[in-house]
């Protein structure tokens, strides 16, 4: 088995991407896109009645700034349209070698079509159907939004001017770190945004999965999907195959508020567990919570494996929920909503371009009551192109939300409040910024829901120049964004930013307690975090690290394969003892091999020749040139020197009917003869002088 990490991602946005070679299969785990890299590229330019007002602002409020200094702020970023890009090194590799893609996320799908329109391309693609929908909204929401800059700048065929040296020579360190990565080699990755039509061949390529349901690939790997918490559809995967059982771990969420919670129960004894959470790297939390327990203590593993299975929740409980993460996201939340009100109430309006669906909801829900707690009558806008489509899906998903919203389903009750407060006119959804109905329904100050969360695409552009001089109004981001340079093109702004950062994965001082209770044989953990996490020595299971870009061996786990022979066959069997081994049996066995679901059957086939097609055992020279020469073939032994000298034990020469040459030695008897049928003869005459089955 051999692991090549691609790409340790960035969060939640950008998740991890590997390859994964397990009994002679490979897989791709996930295909994201890293979309913060927007942020190099300038916006589309303002029409010039837009550009106009722009430039009377910065007169009048900034004391005749120097509107030159402004284009030049605007020339230090990318004027062309955007690439995209994807994985590193993910382009170096071949296509059509590629078996099976496991998608965990809808971050982890955006890059997927750019391999479903290579040449060669055949593998299976597996994901959750709440992960592909949401997925398939999510692309199709990119490419809507990038026509803009296709209007703009016009198609392009070829590489574009930017992408040569002389032009990335120019730009300033930090556009050129993120065009071409820290050491020079990621240019290779950038792409141009598939179409429309392609995002639709990329879905319907995709086998859709409910949760925990069984797939099977190939008759040999068995695929499941157990959710991760992260978000609604997001899953962890597990890959049973006939020689080793790997569960691929992800950026997981103990106590998500909407989404299902982290089943780990599902990844319980497995062979080798794929650690691939990279979201709390660099990060070592002050929470109270973890006083006791900071990064760096050795758990003690004897705990858990003094403990039985029934104990589980309890060490869980102990070990793992010290802190609540989803206690945590809420006063996050509500940190936010105070916020906005407090704009609000200034006169200012509020733009929150987040991208975790998740936290949306929660905002969702929440900004209403804190509007209707300081008796303030604001609206509610969410511009998006699939927006509509986006809301309406939450509500008919309960299987893989909490148990909480799926109650709310039984008792008849709506999963989120978003379609009440649409009724009551309080939450307004529309496509785009120009739409008409949205023109009529326009007031200020307002709350608006809008992508794209890396500023440079969608109608969070536009708000963003309309409300950048306003001091009362707000500015959502998350992070994970290199703020300077994505408000770049928006400077000089008055209005307030605030940027959030949520838990988007298991908490470092979670890992080594839920290894411990997984029990794997085998962890491969990342190399980038062995610094911030000590995994003691003492651990029932060995741990590999591995690096970006580099290929981990992983060793063997089973040296042996369960073989299921039918009946019929078996009571066939005639078994005979090795005279060098009294530990083991030999019998011959005829029939045909079938792989089916991870399992190997030999079944009655054609029937094979009686002959024997093993041998075993040291033919005497003597004896075999007399049994030679009682089937009409003569010849002469030659003395041999030492073993060491000859490497072998004796040497027969053959004259008659033909010439031909017998080396015995001391491992293996080698016939050398251009007559067919004489050295059928010979082989027959040693197969008397050894056994054989």
């Amino acid at each position: 088995m051999k692991v090549t990490c691609l790409s340790k991602g960035s969060g939640f946005h950008f998740p991890p991407c590997h390859i994964l070679d397990v009994s002679g299969f490979r897989i791709l785990l996930d295909c994201p896109l890293d979309l913060s890299a927007l942020t190099i590229f300038s916006p589309v330019s303002p029409s010039p009645k837009m550009e106009e007002e722009e430039q009377t602002y910065d007169f009048a409020v900034n004391n005749c700034l120097d509107m030159r200094k402004r284009q030049k702020i605007l020339k230090s970023l990318i004027c062309a349209q955007p690439w995209y890009k994807t994985p590193n090194n993910l382009h170096l590799w071949d296509p059509s070698s590629i078996d099976l893609v496991l998608i965990s996320s809808t971050m982890g799908m955006l890059a997927l079509p750019f391999l479903t329109q290579t040449k060669g391309f055949s593998a299976k693609i597996y994901a959750t159907e709440a992960t592909t929908r949401l997925g398939q909204l999510m692309m199709e929401d990119l490419v809507l939004m990038h026509n803009e800059f296709q209007h703009f700048y016009g198609s392009n065929s070829g590489s574009p001017q930017w992408m040569s040296w002389e032009e990335l020579e120019l730009l300033s360190p930090a556009l050129r770190k993120v065009a071409l990565g820290k050491d020079g080699t990621e240019l290779g990755g950038w792409m141009p945004l598939y179409r429309s039509a392609d995002v639709e061949d990329c879905v319907k390529k995709v086998q859709t999965l409910k949760y925990a349901e069984e797939a099977w690939y190939n008759g040999t790997l068995l695929i499941k999907a157990f959710s991760s918490g992260l978000e609604i559809g997001s899953c962890n995967w597990t890959i049973n195959s006939p020689k080793r059982n790997v569960a691929y771990i992800s950026g997981s969420k103990f106590h998500p508020v909407h989404a299902m919670e982290f089943d780990y129960h599902a990844l319980q004894g497995n062979d080798l567990i794929l650690y691939s959470d990279f979201s709390s790297e660099g990060v070592l939390t002050n929470d109270e919570h973890y006083n006791n327990f900071p990064a760096s203590t050795t758990y003690n593993s004897s705990i858990t494996r003094d403990c039985s299975a029934d104990n589980d929740d309890r060490i869980l409980k102990e070990c793992l929920l010290r802190n609540d993460e989803s206690l945590e996201e809420r006063e996050k939340v509500a940190f936010i909503c105070s916020c906005a009100v407090d704009s609000v109430k200034a006169g200012g309006s509020v733009i929150i371009p987040l991208n975790q669906l998740g936290i949306v909801l929660q905002l969702l829900e929440q900004i209403p009551v804190y509007l209707e707690s300081s008796a303030m009558k604001v609206p509610i806008y969410v511009i998006s192109s699939v927006a509509a489509e986006l809301l309406a899906f939450t509500n008919i998903i309960p299987e893989w939300l909490c148990k909480e919203r799926q109650e709310k389903l039984f008792s008849g009750e709506p999963l989120f409040s978003h379609p009440e407060l649409m009724k009551g006119e309080k939450l307004y959804v529309f496509p785009d910024v120009n739409s008409p109905e949205l023109l009529t329904r326009w007031q200020e100050p307002c709350i608006i829901f809008s992508p794209h969360w890396s500023l440079r695409l969608g109608p969070v552009v536009h708000l963003l120049r309309r409300w950048r001089g306003d001091e009362n109004s707000l500015l959502v981001l998350e992070d994970g964004l290199d703020t300077d340079m994505a408000l770049l093109p928006f400077k000089p702004m008055a209005m307030k930013v605030l940027q959030c950062s949520f838990l988007s994965g298991i908490r470092l001082q979670k890992t080594q307690p839920l290894l411990e209770i997984l029990r794997p044989k085998v962890v491969l953990f990342p190399e980038d975090l062995r610094e911030q996490i000590n995994i003691s020595s003492s651990h029932s299971f060995p741990v590999l690290y591995y690096a970006e870009n580099e290929t981990l061996d992983v060793p063997k786990s089973r040296g042996n394969v369960d073989l299921e022979i039918a009946s019929n066959l078996a009571t066939q069997l005639s078994w005979r003892k090795l005279d060098h081994d009294d530990d083991m049996d030999i019998a011959r066995l005829g029939g045909q091999l079938f792989i089916d679901r991870g399992k190997h059957q030999v079944l009655s086939g054609n029937k094979v020749s009686d002959k024997p097609l093993l041998h075993w055992g040291f033919p005497d020279v003597e004896k075999l040139l007399a049994a030679l020469s009682k089937m009409g073939v003569k010849g002469s032994v030659e003395e041999c020197m030492s073993d060491a000298e000859s490497g072998s034990d004796g040497i027969v020469h053959i004259h008659e009917p033909s010439k031909a040459l017998i080396e015995v030695r001391a491992t293996r008897t080698v016939i050398s003869a251009r007559d067919e049928r004489l050295a059928s003869l010979i082989f027959e005459a040693v197969g008397t002088l050894t056994d054989g089955i």
